[in-house]
C-alpha cells in the first residue's frame, strides 16, 4: 500500500506579490510533491490548521510527515534571540503549525524528513538554535547559496558513522546543493548531527531515538531523478511510512 505523506506549504498573509498578493495563499514547489509520487508515496498537502485536535486528527491520517524548506526565516526569539539581520520573518500561522507537528510527530514516532528550512524548524522546535547569516556570523564560510542552479551539485559534506543518514546513503562522504543562508548552531539536546560541510556548517540532523526523524539541509527534491544518492533519502523515508501502514 502506498504511504500517504503529509507536506507542509508555506502561506502568504496577503503581502507577498509573488505568491498570490493580498490574497491569502498556500504555496508549494510542485518538485516536492513530485518526488514523492514518483518514488511511490501519495503526497497530501497539509493545511495550516491552527486547532490542536485538527493537528492531531491529521497525524492520525498520514504515514510520514515531510517538512519543506522556506523563503522566510523562523523568528529569531523562537531560540531565545533577538532578530539581528534584515531578513523576511516566516509566517506565525506556518511556524506554530510546523514545529505543534514535529512535536506530534515525534510522539507518535512517525517518520519525519525535513528539508533545508524544514530541518532548521526541527531543530529549533526541540530547543536548538540557527546561525542568523552565515556570512555574517561564520568566519571563511563556504558560498552555501550557490550561484549555480540547484540541480547541480554543490560541495561534500561529512557523514556521521553509525547515523541513520551513514545508513542511507551507505558512504561517508557525498555531495549536496546548497540553498540556504541560515544553519544550524546548537543542535537541539535530544538531536545529533549527522553531516557535516567542509567549513564546519551542519548539514544533517537526526534523533537516535526514532525510528525515522531526519532533517537534510540541502534540496534532494531537486536532485532525485538524477543522483541515486539523493533517491535513497526518499526511498528510505517512504520506506520507513509504508512498514507503518502494514
Amino acid at each position: 500500500m502506498k504511504p500517504l505523506i503529509g507536506v507542509t506549504p508555506d502561506f502568504n498573509a496577503g503581502d507577498r506579490k509573488e505568491w498570490g498578493g493580498r490574497e491569502p495563499t498556500y504555496f508549494l514547489r510542485a518538485r516536492y510533491v513530485r518526488a514523492i509520487e514518483d518514488l511511490g508515496g501519495i503526497p497530501v498537502v497539509l493545511p495550516l490548521v491552527a486547532d490542536l485536535g485538527a493537528r492531531r486528527r491529521l497525524l492520525t491520517h498520514i504515514d510520514g510527515l515531510l517538512l519543506t524548506g522556506s523563503g522566510p526565516d523562523l523568528a529569531p526569539e523562537l531560540y531565545g534571540e533577538r532578530q539581528r539581520y534584515k531578513f523576511r520573518v516566516m509566517s506565525q500561522r506556518r511556524t506554530t503549525f510546523e514545529l505543534e507537528m514535529a512535536h506530534l510527530a515525534r510522539a507518535a514516532n512517525l517518520p519525519v524528513l525535513a528539508i533545508c528550512g524544514g530541518m532548521q524548524a526541527l531543530n529549533v522546535a526541540f530547543g536548538g538554535s540557527l546561525y542568523q547569516d552565515i556570512a555574517a556570523q561564520r568566519s571563511k564560510p563556504l558560498q552555501h547559496r550557490q550561484p549555480t542552479p540547484a540541480t547541480k551539485l554543490r560541495h561534500d559534506v561529512t557523514i556521521t558513522s553509525g547515523s541513520l543518514l551513514r545508513r542511507i546513503v551507505k558512504t561517508r562522504t557525498m555531495r549536496v546543493n546548497s540553498s540556504h543562508h541560515q544553519s544550524v548552531k546548537d543542535v537541539a539536546p535530544s538531536l545529533m548531527a549527522s553531516a557535516v560541510a567542509p567549513d564546519g556548517i551542519i548539514e544533517a540532523i537526526e534523533s537516535p531515538s526514532q525510528r525515522f526523524f531526519l532533517g537534510i539541509q540541502w534540496h534532494p527534491e531537486f536532485l532525485f531523478d538524477q543522483h541515486k544518492l539523493h533517491r535513497r533519502l526518499f526511498e528510505a523515508f517512504l520506506h520507513a511510512a509504508r512498514k507503518g501502514t502494514s
